[in-house]
């Protein structure tokens, strides 16, 4: 059974996909679902890639994220709490499902393949190989 379900966002359009995903799973009223953003460290942002706007002020993107993640949070029928961390996305996610116990990840791909996956990598393959626990991706529609 499901009583802890971490949902991994991040600021690109399939978060909707990954929350919309979730509305249609059906929860037990006692399950607790853990919206998370992490934000990527100084050293990871030198990975991102340069065709992909960025924040201009962390502080504001902070802000914003929270906004949309309790945005996200009043639609959700359960019980839920909001994460907002910093540091490598995949690692961050991982080590939010042992704090939690989460019994399922849900976690969005942007479909990357061939050369832009070995590129750009993909947090959802690292996040399915180490997760202590099942993972549900959503790819986009």
């Amino acid at each position: 059974m499901l009583t802890t379900i971490l949902v991994a966002l991040d600021d690109t359009e399939i978060a909707d996909r990954v929350i919309q995903t979730l509305q249609e799973l059906v929860l037990p009223k006692d399950c607790r679902v853990v919206l998370s953003h992490v934000f990527p460290t100084l050293e990871s942002q030198m990975e991102l890639p340069a065709d992909r706007p960025h924040p201009e002020s962390p502080a504001l993107s902070y802000l914003q994220v929270e906004k949309q993640l309790k945005a996200y949070q009043d639609e959700l029928p359960v019980k839920s709490e909001l994460e907002l961390v910093t540091g490598d996305p995949a690692e961050e996610i991982i080590r939010l499902a042992n704090i939690y116990k989460a019994d399922l990840i849900v976690i969005g791909t942007r479909g990357l393949t061939g050369m832009k996956r070995i590129v750009q990598g993909s947090v959802s393959s690292q996040v399915v190989e180490e997760a202590p626990c099942s993972v549900l991706v959503v790819k986009p529609s």
